[in-house]
């Protein structure tokens, strides 16, 4: 095989985003590793991605397994530089906070926060951070949400994580400065992935006895539309290879269909008329008097 001059990882490439982040990725001439959490995931992608693709099998919450894939990337690299870090592996955890079981939360975070934590430490050395590696220091792309800044009722949880991976991603950048390693954040909207199709996985039957349980059912139905008229996942990818190329140098990036509608302009509004807008949406009654 014909050595390639450049190298990512890629967390969570089984399906969805992280699939097509790998597949633009490699189209362009990049070598790939990818997580999966099953060996059989890793053979699928592999045959769907080619010899320019590595699997690698580690959960994001599971520190052993990632150094031990770190090890196998180090050894691969020969002392190059790694060139990008896409941190995209996560779950969507929903549930009104009033009632949620703590440990949802905390599993929500493990993955979404902890995990992106684990596995950027096993890699900043590779990226740049070290320097007995040579090469130009790596990217590191974040996958945040526009719930990273907009948080939905019911979906606390995913938003908890999302806004904590802002700030470890703002914190990191300002940090890794240092190193010449650059932190970029992607915060897509409604992506069709296995991810929005997941939505009826919310037990609202946990919740059947309390004031949000029709709420959570209606929001299920929504959240699947949603989802089925998002974007393709091959946008997010192309934006991630504009990236680490370097052909755009934002810091953040929201990337949804009706963008004025959806990113804008509550951004813009007071957050009471937001909030009243979001009840309206999502079918919340008025208050109480």
């Amino acid at each position: 095989m014909v050595e390639l001059q450049q190298t990512a990882l890629v967390t969570g490439v089984s399906t969805g985003i992280g699939r097509a982040i790998a597949r633009a990725l490699i189209d362009a001439g990049w070598q790939v590793f990818g997580s999966v959490r099953k060996d059989s995931d890793g053979a699928a992608a592999h045959d769907a991605l080619g010899e320019n693709f590595t699997p690698l099998i580690f959960d994001v919450t599971d520190r052993k397994a990632i150094e031990q894939s770190a090890e196998i990337v180090r050894a691969a690299l020969g002392g190059k530089t790694l060139n990008a870090l896409v941190n995209n592996a996560g779950i969507a955890v929903g549930g009104p906070l009033r009632y949620l079981p703590p440990e949802e939360l905390e599993h929500q975070l493990n993955v979404n926060l902890f995990g992106v934590l684990h596995v950027t430490q096993a890699f900043l050395p590779m990226l740049g951070a070290d320097k007995s590696f040579h090469g130009t220091p790596g990217r590191i792309v974040n996958m945040s949400s526009v719930a990273g800044k907009i948080a939905s009722p019911i979906m606390g949880p995913y938003a908890i994580s999302k806004h904590a991976l802002e700030a470890f991603s703002e914190s990191l950048r300002r940090e890794l400065m240092m190193h010449g390693i650059d932190v970029v954040m992607v915060a897509p909207g409604a992506v069709k992935t296995p991810i929005w199709a997941k939505a009826d996985e919310i037990n609202a039957e946990q919740y059947k006895d309390t004031e949000y349980y029709d709420i959570i059912v209606g929001m299920r139905e929504a959240m699947q539309a949603y989802g089925e008229s998002g974007l393709p996942p091959e946008d997010i990818g192309k934006l991630v290879l504009d990236i680490v190329t370097g052909k755009t140098r934002k810091t953040r990036h929201p990337v949804l269909r009706k963008k004025f509608l959806m990113w804008t302009l509550p951004n813009l509004l007071p957050r009471r008329m937001v909030d009243k807008m979001v009840a309206k949406r999502f079918g919340f009654p008025a208050s109480a008097k």
